[in-house]
């Protein structure tokens, strides 16, 4: 089977990273004290309605169970953070309102602010941060680092918990500040204590929005609602972090796949913000002058291919070997439509390309192909001419360009490519499957993930490489995982560079996903909108509608 390949499709032109860059830098120093002054209750908003089209559809609300980034945008809407990050990378108090820190970081004590509540009107408490830690750090790479290096977490009376180490665990705070992956926001107790493994149904948060199940219609909208009990913190916002104030009644998340319907639908006012326009829709939206376009995610983004260690071929590391001599980052990006001055050109760096934690140790091939020595590769690990299963998910448009490029490049080095098309929403579904690959399982898929998603040997979920409790995909090796370990246990921050080489080195080697490129986007929204900040991710307070 031949794969056809889109057309090229061209992007605006390069904007300026800002401060948002070095998030990639999760500073490990500990914190004394901070307060941040009480806050009132939200002022009334004029009752507007903002309609906003995101990568993806709304399919699930379970931001622990699913480490989708459509969950991970529903959670910033209805949940609130213990901490969260600024532009700088820092993680800063958020439900906090104080905290100290022993001498030797072995010991924390958190006091939440005044006035939390959840959109059911019951108080949030101590017992529902630490509960909602606890069901966390079952499912994330970084709560199930934070919990290993945890002795005790206790509630000392409903306003106040502990935390108490049993060894060094130098980013307590941007733990948990964790914003991607299975993000940290803190629910009650009584949904809090559902099994990690079952998902929730009760949406109750005590963030600055509210939603209701009843109006949420899979593949059409989700409706979010200004929570008028919200007590924003008095600092100015600043990234992730700060005052959360919403000045719009209600905000629909609209289902619109098609990108050159989202993009007429902004054109005419029916709409106002789109996340990720496609690359072709761009220089007409730009051409219009009631639309507006921004750098959202300044950093960029980057293209993860992501493969089964546990089913052939690439259980063997021979057959992950070969794909570095297949895959050219340069075709991905050509193919994708990302015009030369938003590629981030030949970056085979697992912590992104242009942030204090690049690294190029170990780093081979995605460049010009070698398919001579991919064949012999695929020879010694014993390819024998089976389907590999390469999923899908067309309704991305980058997601899908980017498939496409790479399996036609693999069909040319021999491999036998099944490429079944599904929506992004079927592809988080069934890469959690363990069959084979012509039994319903997998081989392949790719994800586009951002600089929160990958800043670091911490935080970076697919690198982990725990074996059956890593994300889908399921890699193993002791090596890289105590050299992971290391990293985040290492104060030093020359010792930890150090550490930060060796790791990504041994990932080279064992390739639990493979970095094949790295580019920037713009999103685009109407001209009398007013507050959006490059956050990285979506969200939607201190956003007016003129």
């Amino acid at each position: 089977m031949r794969i056809s390949l889109p057309g090229r499709i061209s992007l605006p032109g390069r904007r300026g990273l800002s401060r948002l860059a070095a998030a990639a830098t999760l500073g490990a120093a500990i914190g004394t004290t901070l307060a941040a002054a009480p806050a009132a209750a939200q002022a009334p908003a004029p009752n507007q309605t903002l309609r906003v089209v995101l990568i993806n559809d709304l399919t699930a609300i379970d931001p622990v169970l699913s480490q989708a980034a459509f969950v991970r945008n529903h959670g910033f809407f209805v949940y609130d953070q213990l901490f969260a990050f600024d532009s700088e990378g820092k993680a800063k108090p958020q439900m906090v309102d104080s905290y100290t820190a022993s001498p030797d970081g072995l010991r924390y004590s958190f006091t939440l602010r005044d006035g939390l509540a959840f959109h059911d009107g019951q108080p949030v408490r101590a017992a529902d941060a630490v509960a909602s830690i606890k069901r966390w750090a079952q499912r994330d790479i970084v709560g199930r680092a934070l919990a290993a290096a945890t002795a005790s977490m206790d509630v000392v009376d409903d306003k106040t918990f502990t935390l108490t180490l049993s060894r060094p665990f130098a980013l307590v705070l941007e733990a948990l500040a964790r914003p991607t992956g299975s993000a940290l926001f803190v629910m009650p107790e009584r949904v809090a204590n559902t099994p990690a493994n079952v998902a929730i149904t009760d949406p109750t948060g005590s963030g600055p929005f509210t939603f209701s199940t009843s109006d949420w219609r899979a593949g059409d909208r989700a409706i979010y609602r200004r929570n008028p009990a919200y007590r924003p913190r008095a600092e100015a916002p600043d990234g992730l972090a700060g005052g959360k104030v919403v000045k719009v009644g209600t905000v629909e998340w609209l289902a619109m796949p098609d990108p050159a319907t989202a993009a007429a639908a902004l054109q005419n006012g029916e709409i106002d913000f789109i996340e990720q326009p496609t690359p072709d829709v761009v220089p007409t939206l730009e051409r219009n002058r009631q639309v507006r376009t921004m750098a959202y995610n300044p950093v960029g983004f980057q293209v993860w291919l992501r493969l089964n260690h546990t089913q052939p071929p690439f259980n063997d590391p021979r057959a992950r070997q070969a794909l570095l001599h297949i895959i050219n980052q340069q075709d991905v990006l050509d193919g994708m439509g990302v015009r030369p001055s938003e590629q981030i050109a030949n970056c085979p760096a697992f912590f992104f390309c242009g942030t204090p934690l690049e690294s190029r140790a170990g780093a081979t091939g995605l460049g010009a192909p070698n398919l001579d020595q991919a064949r012999a590769l695929l020879r010694e690990a014993g390819y024998n001419g089976a389907k590999v299963v390469f999923l899908n998910a067309s309704d991305s448009p980058l997601n899908n360009a980017s498939t496409l490029v790479m399996a036609d490049a693999m069909q040319r080095a021999g491999l036998n490519m099944d490429v079944p098309s599904m929506d992004w929403g079927t592809v988080t579904q069934r890469r959690n499957r363990r069959e084979a690959p012509e039994a319903g399982g997998w081989n392949l898929f790719v994800t586009v993930a951002n600089v929160l998603d990958g800043q670091n040997p911490l935080t970076n979920q697919y690198l982990a490489s725990t074996g059956d409790a890593a994300p889908a995909g399921w890699p193993k090796d002791e090596q890289l995982e105590a050299l992971r370990r290391a990293w985040w246990e290492e104060s030093d921050p020359a010792k930890r560079q150090v550490i930060l080489d060796q790791v990504q080195a041994r990932a080279f080697q064992v390739l639990p996903y493979i970095p094949a490129a790295q580019f920037r986007t713009l999103s685009a929204y109407r001209s009398n909108i007013e507050g959006l900040r490059p956050t990285t991710v979506p969200v939607f307070w201190n956003v007016e509608k003129k």
